[in-house]
């Protein structure tokens, strides 16, 4: 099974959905956002609502500010929203989801038996492997130098960075 990971799409709806259909122009089949779907200017709920439905899952960042309202529009589209951490379960790996920005819960899911640690807040994408835990950061799709997101091939663990062209 093959993963779409992106991150810090602040409310860009049009750029969300090209990194959507680059993610699955990869082969994607999952698809994990690690936060900051929206910010202080746009809560993020276009963003959700380009989320393919039943097939996503989501965790709030610092800039997600009206949750509630986000959790009502997950809901409606059929995305599963894990709070500001959560941990997923596909093809026989743990992946676990936050933003980045907490250091508590950041300790939390690495002392937990977990293939996979995804996160953003920092827009650098970056691959780490920490004991058996690999981290991953897809980028950003706002604020950055580079538009980036990855595909993450679960069974032979191949990590893809892909760049999302401006328009």
């Amino acid at each position: 099974m093959k993963i779409g990971i992106l991150s810090d799409t602040h409310g860009r709806a049009h750029t969300a959905a090209r990194a959507i259909s680059l993610l699955e122009l990869h082969g994607a089949e999952f698809f994990i956002h690690c936060g900051d779907v929206g910010d202080f200017h746009d809560n993020g709920s276009d963003v959700l609502r380009k989320l393919p439905s039943g097939k996503t899952a989501f965790v709030f960042g610092n800039n997600d500010l009206n949750q509630v309202e986000l959790r009502e529009i997950a809901a409606e589209c059929g995305l599963t929203c894990l709070g500001e951490s959560g941990i997923v379960e596909l093809a026989g790996k743990k992946l676990a989801v936050t933003h980045g920005d907490k250091g508590k819960v950041l300790r939390q899911l690495l002392a937990s038996p977990i293939d996979y640690l995804f996160t953003g807040h920092s827009h650098t994408p970056h691959d780490i492997h920490a004991g058996s835990i690999r981290q991953i950061n897809p980028g950003a799709l706002h604020r950055c130098k580079s538009k980036t997101v990855a595909t993450l091939d679960l069974k032979t663990d191949l990590l893809t960075f892909l760049n999302v062209e401006d328009r």
